[in-house]
């Protein structure tokens, strides 16, 4: 007897939902003020020492919250109101936009301040990870999902688009008028958030406990297929990343100013927000871990063009590859994650998983700030994209599982 195929689902599937849609409005306006606020501080920390550490050290700062708060947030995130965490912790990242506000209005001439408030906007984004991550799932039917998935990344990639621009180019006024419109707008990311109305708080019960706490760490380990694709994800990204060094190529490479460096931050958004589109409407079937590999591949191979590139359009050119293929391994990492992950758990392996990458974002931030120091930018950037090339090799070895997925039906629990 031969087997009928489900109609396909429609590319607005998951707009009908009206939850889906705040919470899409909540990732476009916390994210647009997330990235216009790291554009402006990156350049402010590079403009005051004029060293590629001290950017390296900025990475560290925002990653050291995360994986010292990891297990307690996702913890957080499975035992209470998601809704409420989110509101929380938006509201105290409005608060460090604020001061940051304050104290560029009052002048500012040492980076301790804005290293002192990065810490604790980095603890506030160790709970809201978790929170935002396994909330999806509870807005939409579980049909409907891997289309959340398409458009929460293309809303995403919105934010990153227009976030780093909209910073550079503000920039130029002042880092004052930065930091005011990303309060304005982490306020209306809040103001969104209490306007949803689905029940929002997990299943789970119970007190805190050990065993509670490392569920999702022994549940990653126990599946290969997500272990695989978080760890991948971290060193690729670990090494491959040039976010940090960024503002070093737009002043000193490619001499370009703040407003070059808001495009240069822009451009994988660009690539990522056209593969994200792409995805929404024409979502890939089969083969999806051959496409994941490949894709990561390609990220590495577009890291070390940029990194030997002298010419600006060349450069964005690159970046807006590495945005594409990022993008792309995000959708099959993120709907393995969430669809082969149990409710009750989310939380917690989305805390691990935002861990990995965290690590591989700030932690890649610090790697590249400490290579550029010993090395030079170029050196650091061409080296860390051979060692995602290098790395997708030993993980399409090792983790064989992931590599043969076929189809997202494959891992649903």
């Amino acid at each position: 007897m031969s087997s009928i195929a489900p109609p396909p689902v429609a590319a607005k599937a998951a707009l009908q939902y009206p939850d889906f849609r705040l919470f899409l409005a909540v990732r476009v306006a916390a994210g647009t003020g997330q990235l216009m606020q790291s554009v402006a501080v990156g350049w402010q920390v590079y403009a005051i020492t004029h060293k590629p550490l001290y950017l390296g050290l900025l990475g560290l700062v925002l990653f050291l919250p995360q994986i010292l708060l990891s297990l307690p947030a996702g913890h957080v995130a499975d035992r209470f109101e998601r809704r409420s965490i989110i509101v929380i912790c938006l509201g105290a990242e409005a608060l460090c936009a604020a001061s940051l506000l304050i104290a560029s209005w009052n002048g500012l001439s040492a980076v301790w301040p804005i290293f002192l408030t990065m810490s604790l906007f980095g603890i506030a984004r160790a709970f809201l990870g978790p929170a935002m991550a396994s909330l999806v799932p509870l807005l939409v039917t579980k049909e409907h999902f891997p289309n959340a998935v398409a458009w929460n990344a293309q809303a995403n990639q919105i934010s990153v688009v227009t976030g780093p621009a909209l910073g550079g180019v503000l920039y130029g006024f002042g880092a004052e008028t930065v930091y005011g419109l990303v309060s304005l707008l982490l306020v209306i990311a809040v103001f969104s958030t209490t306007r949803m109305t689905s029940r929002l708080k997990p299943l789970q019960a119970g007190g805190v406990t050990l065993e509670r706490l490392f569920a999702g760490v022994r549940f990653v380990r126990a599946n290969p297929i997500l272990l695989g694709a978080i760890s991948l994800d971290l060193f690729a990204v670990l090494f491959g990343g040039a976010t940090a060094l960024l503002p070093m190529f737009a002043r000193d490479i490619l001499l370009v100013g703040p407003w070059g460096l808001g495009l240069l931050r822009s451009a994988p958004a660009v690539g990522a927000a056209s593969c994200a589109f792409w995805l929404a409407h024409r979502p890939p079937k089969n083969r999806l871990g051959h496409l994941m590999f490949a894709c990561i591949g390609g990220f590495g191979l577009a890291t070390v063009v940029f990194g030997l590139s002298s010419n600006f359009p060349l450069s964005l050119a690159a970046l807006v590859a590495t945005g594409g293929c990022d993008m792309v391994s995000v959708y099959v990492r993120q709907s393995l994650v969430q669809l082969g992950t149990p409710d009750a758990m989310r939380g917690r392996v989305s805390a691990v998983n935002l861990v990995f990458i965290g690590a591989s974002n700030e932690l890649g931030e610090f790697e590249s700030g400490l290579t550029a120091a010993w090395l030079g930018a170029v050196p650091a950037v061409v080296l860390g994209g051979l060692g995602t090339i290098l790395v997708v090799g030993l993980w399409a070895w090792r983790f064989k599982e992931l590599r043969q997925v076929d189809r997202l039906d494959d891992v649903q629990g």
